[in-house]
């Protein structure tokens, strides 16, 4: 399976289980979201790319990591991430909370490749 349609059935997953039983539609996501109803179909069914930005958007949204829309890797203990760590160990619950998503960020952005720089298809957003 192509990396879009993974993201795209992690999209249609967390939301066909968020808010209850029936979970919520295309349209009240598009609209908490800012985006068009149109493109969260077509991210679900692979047709556009999410931008890591609609990806983090999404993440927060549900309250999940932005690589939750990711296939998972294993990664072999690193020096370097265990003195992050520890560097992280003391600071505000806060600033560990907002280093963590930049993390996220980070490790997304590499995993969806320079590809995601591209500009995405489709309107753009309204601004507010």
């Amino acid at each position: 399976m192509d990396l879009n349609r993974y993201v795209g059935e992690r999209i249609r997953d967390l939301r066909n289980r968020h808010g209850g039983p029936n979970g919520i539609s295309q349209e009240a996501l598009a609209k908490a979201l800012g985006t068009a109803a149109n493109t969260v179909s077509r991210w679900e069914t692979g047709t556009y790319k999410p931008s890591l930005e609609d990806l983090d958007a999404l993440g927060r949204f549900f309250g999940v990591s932005i690589l939750a829309f990711l296939p998972h890797e294993a990664d072999p203990a690193d020096a370097k991430v265990s003195a992050l760590l520890r560097a992280a160990r003391d600071l505000p619950e806060d600033d560990i909370d907002e280093l963590q998503k930049y993390a996220e960020y980070r490790r997304a952005r590499a995993l969806m490749g320079a590809s995601s720089a591209k500009k995405k298809a489709g309107r753009p957003r309204a601004q507010p």
